[in-house]
């Protein structure tokens, strides 16, 4: 969907599949080809994981559903607001949460208690008991989930515009390419004079050589885009820190969640 032509080190779906049409000289548009064959491994994927799901209780589905839904309407909003060169800070963030953050930490954490805990008998609804626990769990589990998916898909996005590609293990300056509607890109041009919001209008235009990707870089960093969304990936990442350690959870769960908030936050790839 975002056109990219690696993903962690390698090349991505529909350009792989688009490169064996050429190679193996197939009828039909190569790109189609490789984008439709993309579609369907997806589709596949999603039967797969729904077969794994099989007989899960009713609240294990319903967390798996709206992961799904919040997904790919936050997916729409991302196409949406690059389509519109969207700039709001509020919008930014909001897509930020649908999109990634959602879906990255807090249904996954919900999800892994739900499949935890005891049934009855499979697909059998929670007894009152447990049905109390998992209300008090998932509240908690929210509360940590949401500030790190934010700073999750925050990170993202610095990597995704001031990463290195050996790093990344994909392009540097995509998301610019693209003109994502990100936070870092909504602090950058509400801060910019005009002779910097001229170079950040270059964002979203797909022939972006490396000297305007690098121009554009350096006015995220001048206008302190870089620095404020810093400060915000540590806010959201204290805010976790401390749903964590007033959760009702056991020390050794304590213990992972921390782990993985320290590595989500402060990650380079």
């Amino acid at each position: 969907m975002d056109g990219s032509l690696t993903r962690r080190g390698a090349p991505t779906t529909h350009e792989a599949y688009g490169a064996q049409h050429i190679a193996q000289k197939l009828a039909g548009e190569s790109r189609r080809f490789g984008e439709g064959a993309a579609i369907l491994i997806g589709d596949l994927s999603f039967v797969y994981s729904d077969q794994l799901l099989a007989g899960a209780s009713p609240q294990v589905w319903r967390i798996w559903n709206e992961l799904r839904i919040e997904l790919n309407i936050g997916q729409y909003l991302d196409l949406l607001g690059s389509a519109n060169s969207e700039r709001s800070i509020a919008k930014a963030e909001r897509i930020c949460r649908y999109k990634s953050g959602k879906y990255t930490v807090e249904r996954p954490l919900q999800l892994g208690a739900m499949l935890a805990v005891p049934q009855s008998q499979p697909g059998a609804p929670l007894q009152d008991g447990a049905t109390q626990r998992t209300a008090e769990l998932l509240a908690a589990l929210s509360q940590i989930g949401l500030p790190l998916g934010d700073a999750f898909q925050m990170r993202d996005d610095v990597l995704g515009a001031l990463g290195e590609s050996v790093v990344t293990g994909k392009p540097v300056g995509d998301d610019l390419r693209e003109g994502k509607p990100t936070p870092l890109m909504a602090i950058a041009t509400a801060n910019a004079s005009a002779a910097q919001l001229k170079v950040l209008q270059l964002v979203g235009a797909a022939r972006l050589t490396d000297a305007q990707v690098a121009d554009v870089q350096q006015v995220l960093v001048d206008t302190g885009a870089v620095t404020q969304l810093e400060a915000r990936i540590r806010s959201n990442t204290d805010a976790a820190l401390g749903a964590i350690a007033a959760a009702p959870i056991t020390q050794e769960a304590r213990d992972a969640l921390t782990e993985l908030a320290h590595f989500v936050s402060w990650r380079n790839n």
